[in-house]
């Protein structure tokens, strides 16, 4: 595969993987901030979805299309802002894991609470504090990587 298709497709899933990632956060957040529990339960249904969709595949793309751009262009591994990326990918894939698990259990509580026709509780509300600092430092990382893959430092 040409390094311009490659290029090509490591970028396009980069962008998926952010901007799927930033949207959801956002509708998510202004979705959790309105108390209205159908919007709530909603929303977390569709940023599972998205999750699946969306940032599942452009999450497996990513190292893959970066391992071949490391071949095509002959760079090593142990190249240091290589190193560091796939470190900080990582890093930033275990937050997202961990995210995902907490998403589930939003909705699940989300959808419980609709159904019993009951306010969230303080347990969803912990949550969502928790989901929100993984995605910030998550998003941080990835900006990290950004940056390296640009400038290569």
């Amino acid at each position: 595969m040409s390094y311009d298709i490659l290029i090509f497709i490591h970028i396009s899933s980069a962008i998926v993987l952010l901007g799927v990632g930033g949207g959801s956060a956002f509708y998510k957040f202004m979705a959790d901030k309105s108390n209205n529990i159908d919007v709530i339960v909603h929303t977390n249904k569709m940023v599972v979805l998205a999750d699946w969709l969306f940032t599942t595949p452009s999450a497996i793309v990513q190292p893959i299309s970066g391992v071949l751009l490391m071949y095509t262009l002959d760079l090593s591994l142990f190249t240091p802002w290589v190193l560091t990326s796939i470190l900080l990918y990582i890093f930033a894939g275990v937050l997202w894991l961990v995210a995902v698990y907490l998403q589930i259990k939003m909705k699940n509580l989300a959808i419980e609470a609709q159904k019993e026709k009951v306010s969230l509780g303080k347990s969803y509300f912990d949550l969502v504090f928790y989901w929100t600092w993984l995605g910030v430092v998550s998003f941080f990382a990835m900006g990290i990587i950004f940056y390296l893959m640009i400038f290569k430092y």
